[in-house]
């Protein structure tokens, strides 16, 4: 049982990685409010279910976010 429940959320943890990818590349390709908006929305949903830690998670999007302050 240990075995199904772990590929179970090994699938759903893939799916929350694979979010953060694209709103990071979506953010790359083109640094806005809007994208930076996603993208920290990404991270808050990965550091809610455990899947990041939330200082991890807060340097990266203040990192972004500085990004955009600088355009």
């Amino acid at each position: 049982k240990a075995a199904r429940q772990a590929v179970k959320r090994t699938e759903h943890n893939k799916g929350i990685k694979k979010d953060i990818k694209a709103a990071l590349k979506a953010f790359k390709n083109n640094p806005s409010k809007e994208t930076l908006a996603k993208a920290q929305s990404e991270y808050d949903k990965a550091v809610k279910k455990d899947l990041m830690k939330k200082n991890t998670a807060s340097r990266t999007v203040s990192r972004l976010s500085h990004k955009v302050k600088a355009l």
